[in-house]
């Protein structure tokens, strides 16, 4: 019941914060998935940080349950000097915007999510790759969203604005079919 309970409170923190961003369709998204996946959320993965445990799990659990391929290993204090919320919102949108590319390949054997998270050098360090098929798209050296409608980017707007914020580091690169995004953030 206990655990039950912190799991509860943060996804109600992840969607308040959705709200207070401005995020109501990642919110929508959200809300889908937990009603839809609350009953099959596994405990892929103990970081060190409720909180971020709560985000992890839910979004690979989402990811297996789609036949996607799915490995983490993720080392985070349990006291960070940034917001969790903060840190939630730049896991979720990655994971989010990894689940949607590798769903976009027709082999379900090929598609595949991992998800490095550790400290080095006094900084959060975070590494998400995904397989995708080689189509990516990049204009003026900035990766595009291949999402339909006019809702597309607008989460990997927020994430490096969340990485201004907190002066940290974001690299992404596209190379042999799948794609990785690197942050740095200060602890």
């Amino acid at each position: 019941m206990r655990g039950w309970r912190h799991d509860y409170h943060n996804h109600i923190q992840t969607m308040k914060a959705y709200r207070k961003l401005g995020e109501d369709g990642k919110l929508d998204e959200y809300l889908t998935a937990l009603d839809a996946d609350l009953t099959s959320v596994d405990t892929l993965i103990k970081s060190g940080n409720v909180k971020v445990d709560a985000i992890l799990n839910s979004k690979l659990s989402l990811a297996k349950e789609r036949q996607i391929n799915v490995s983490a290993k993720a080392i985070v204090p349990s006291d960070l000097s940034m917001s969790e919320i903060d840190l939630c919102v730049i896991l979720g949108n990655l994971l989010d915007n990894a689940i949607e590319a590798a769903l976009r390949l027709e082999d379900e054997a090929a598609r595949q999510i991992r998800v490095y998270i550790d400290i080095k050098r006094d900084q959060l360090y975070i590494s998400i790759t995904n397989t995708c098929g080689g189509n990516v798209r990049k204009q003026n050296g900035h990766y595009l969203s291949a999402k339909e409608g006019g809702s597309h980017g607008f989460g990997l707007m927020r994430v490096d604005r969340l990485i201004d914020k907190y002066a940290g580091y974001i690299k992404s690169r596209d190379e042999d079919g799948a794609f990785t995004t690197e942050v740095m953030l200060p602890i």
